[in-house]
């Protein structure tokens, strides 16, 4: 029968009797085969894959055998879903701290070896200021196709040839145990820190900072502009707080003009791409990490734009009316 089970992934939030039951089963089956019904090298590919740091490594046996582990699959060249989800990821890697490199280890696999060298994902993993524990690799093609499909994120055949295509969700799973969860890599960092750290950890971390129900704060009420800022935002950039991989949007409303910020919100590839003065500066001073194109509409343009001029407001800045910014 155990033939029949390769990775089962944990989809949804069901109900604590059935995530138990969920979780004794994936255990289950992860004992099992490591007990000698199937051997590990058959369950993952023992590939060779090579890191950024120019190193040669084995899949299975070097990167995620008795390793709780993350996994999801880039590409250097991508212009709005791999810089924002890497983005994403790196806030769950500030969370887990020195615990990545030590009993968690984060991967992202490149999906366009041809053009990711391991000199091209080093200058990637360093536009976001990674550190140990998290590998940036890259694999033959083939190898990669293997992978994905091992790992239920394969796509049809033909949308291989156009790299934009692939899939973005994030693969966390401890080998040693069987259990394999698959998630968005932007969710909440927290939840996300929170499934490696503790519930992947097989029982071995206590939590200290465990809070009783009744303490638990009621969810805040988010305006459409707020949450997307939140959401799509907050993992480059701050408001007061400084600057973090992109600049601090304090006071963005009284610099820029409004429409130069709804078209760089909304399409700042191709502004990057005709050569505009400001958005090839910032570009520059920010070690040339694109602003991702986040495929927003024009409503949800709108609704960031009003919540960033509140920010602003409260703070004593006062939006520069349409073509008077300044261009500092």
């Amino acid at each position: 029968m155990l033939e029949r089970f390769h990775i089962r992934f944990q989809m949804a939030r069901p109900a604590p009797r059935v995530l138990t039951a969920l979780v004794l089963v994936l255990t289950l089956i992860g004992v099992a085969a490591s007990a000698g019904a199937r051997a590990p090298h058959r369950r993952f590919p023992e590939i060779e894959l090579t890191t950024h740091e120019g190193k040669r490594v084995r899949f299975y046996e070097d990167l995620i055998q008795d390793k709780v582990v993350s996994i999801n699959f880039i590409f250097t060249r991508c212009s709005d879903s791999c810089p924002a989800e890497t983005a994403k990821l790196k806030e769950v890697y500030e969370r887990l701290g020195d615990r990545v490199g030590r009993d968690i280890f984060m991967y992202s696999i490149s999906i366009d070896p041809e053009h990711d060298t391991p000199e091209a994902l080093k200058k990637f993993a360093d536009k976001f200021q990674t550190g140990p524990g998290w590998l940036f690799l890259r694999a033959e093609e083939e190898d990669v196709k293997r992978l994905e499909e091992r790992f239920g994120l394969d796509l049809d055949a033909d949308e291989y040839d156009d790299p934009e295509d692939h899939n973005i969700s994030l693969v966390m799973g401890n080998e040693r145990t069987g259990q394999w969860i698959k998630r968005s890599p932007f969710d909440n960092p927290g939840a996300l820190a929170s499934i490696l750290g503790y519930r992947l950890s097989d029982g071995m971390v206590a939590r200290s900072d465990v809070k009783s129900y009744s303490e638990v704060p009621e969810a805040p009420q988010l305006s459409e502009g707020a949450f997307l800022f939140r959401t799509r935002c907050e993992s480059c950039h701050t408001l007061g707080g400084g600057e973090g991989l992109g600049p601090d949007l304090i006071g963005v409303t009284a610099r820029r003009e409004r429409n130069w910020l709804a078209r760089w919100i909304r399409e700042p590839d191709k502004m990057i791409e005709e050569g505009d003065p400001q958005a090839l500066a910032l570009y520059v001073q920010y070690r040339e990490l694109a602003m991702p194109n986040l495929r927003l509409e024009q409503t949800e343009v709108d609704a960031l734009l009003g919540f960033l001029m509140e920010q602003d407001r409260a703070r004593g800045f006062v939006p520069v009316p349409a073509r008077q910014a300044r261009r500092d």
